[in-house]
């Protein structure tokens, strides 16, 4: 048997990591800028998420959702609190896809509508729905482009508009900064726009903060800066530092009803560990606050190259953009410097997403190899 080849690999294999550094078999140290896809928040083997899972372990991994779990009730609670979002109501599934899908189905049962208005560059996972409303066709297959959906640019009411008019829109569904896209964000007038053109058409505005969520820009999500409501939120990525969870935060209008959404696995017990671990340490450890200061601290150094013509994205979701393609320069960054980084469908954008515990002389690093390559 062989594994089903579907991912370009680079041949490094990491055997143990811890905090911001990844280290190899051959005990090769690689300090980690992208964060296994943004997936570790709170840093790799944080003592608070080992200490955490290994007590759950010890006591009960896992049962299904027919019997109580105060864990679950325990995350609410935390999410709630520390989000700002305690009037939600929470769905726990197991990845950002996954979540995604949920929310879009609910979106569909909620107004009995069944077409989706999605943006150019954006990403919301590899499942049915989720594939079809990401703009990428190569990885769309034909069982998925049976769903109906609509793709406007970014930005562009007046397009979102004439798509809502009359046409059947369950939902809008957005990511207030492109990830794998390029990292593109409107301005807050368009977004506060957009939620009032959802309300004005009975159309749910969906936005996915699977990648940006739980800290990564500064905010709890990164919807948070543009002063807007969304109607659900996806979340997955930094919300279990590596444990598998995700889940959709759901607006009180929407009402539940037994059956309505399910999982066998979403909200496990090991899950929810892993998710309140990483909760504590954003909190105690202040790490919205690092991503703000250490995102200043990378920006200002960022402007001081030449070759950089843009800086995009937020907080610890940040990208380099150049002038040429940037694939050359990840490998020297990986095999020469020892520096992990990532790529973005725009190929003059090198990606960076850190844990949030990074530090400004862990920058330092990055920007001494950069300029040495450039």
């Amino acid at each position: 048997m062989s594994l089903f080849n579907v991912y370009p690999l680079f041949d490094i294999t990491p055997v143990r990591a811890k905090d911001v550094y990844v280290f190899d078999e051959k005990g090769i140290k690689y300090l980690d800028l992208y964060g296994g896809h943004a997936v570790i928040s709170i840093g790799h083997s944080h003592p608070e998420y080992i200490t955490k899972i290994s007590e759950q372990l010890n006591t009960i991994g896992f049962y299904s959702n027919s019997i109580q779990n105060p864990l679950q009730v325990e995350l609410v609670e935390k999410l709630g609190q520390l989000s700002g979002c305690e009037n939600y109501q929470l769905f726990l599934c197991n990845s950002g896809a996954e979540a995604n899908e949920n929310a879009l189905k609910l979106a569909s049962f909620h107004t009995n509508k069944k077409k989706v208005l999605s943006f150019k560059n954006s990403f919301h996972g590899r499942t049915s729905a989720a594939v079809a409303v990401t703009d990428n066709p190569k990885i769309v297959a034909p069982i998925n482009a049976q769903q109906n959906v609509e793709f406007v640019a970014l930005g562009d009411l007046e397009a979102v508009e004439k798509v809502l008019y009359n046409n059947d829109i369950c939902a809008v569904i957005v990511e207030v900064i492109q990830g794998i896209g390029g990292l593109d964000e409107s301005t807050s007038e368009f977004y506060q726009g957009l939620k009032k053109l959802c309300k004005k058409h009975n159309t749910l505005l969906i936005v996915d903060e699977v990648q940006s969520g739980f800290g990564r820009t500064g905010d709890f999500f990164a919807f948070q800066k543009h002063n807007i409501e969304p109607d659900i939120i996806s979340m997955a990525k930094g919300m279990g530092n590596g444990f598998p969870i995700g889940g959709i935060l759901i607006h009180p209008d929407i009402k539940a009803s037994f059956g309505l959404l399910g999982t066998t696995f979403g909200g496990n017990h090991l899950a929810c560990a892993a998710s309140l671990s990483v909760l504590k340490v954003l909190e105690s450890e202040q790490l919205m606050q690092n991503a703000k200061d250490v995102s200043e601290y990378f920006i200002k150094k960022a402007q001081s190259i030449p070759e950089v013509k843009a800086v995009k994205g937020r907080g610890l979701m940040l990208g380099l953009e150049f002038d040429f393609n940037i694939s050359e320069l990840r490998k020297k960054l990986i095999f020469e410097h020892h520096i992990f980084t990532g790529s973005a469908k725009n190929p003059n954008l090198l990606r960076i997403l850190p844990p949030l515990t990074i530090q400004k002389h862990h920058i330092d690093v990055f920007f001494e190899a950069l300029r040495q390559e450039l």
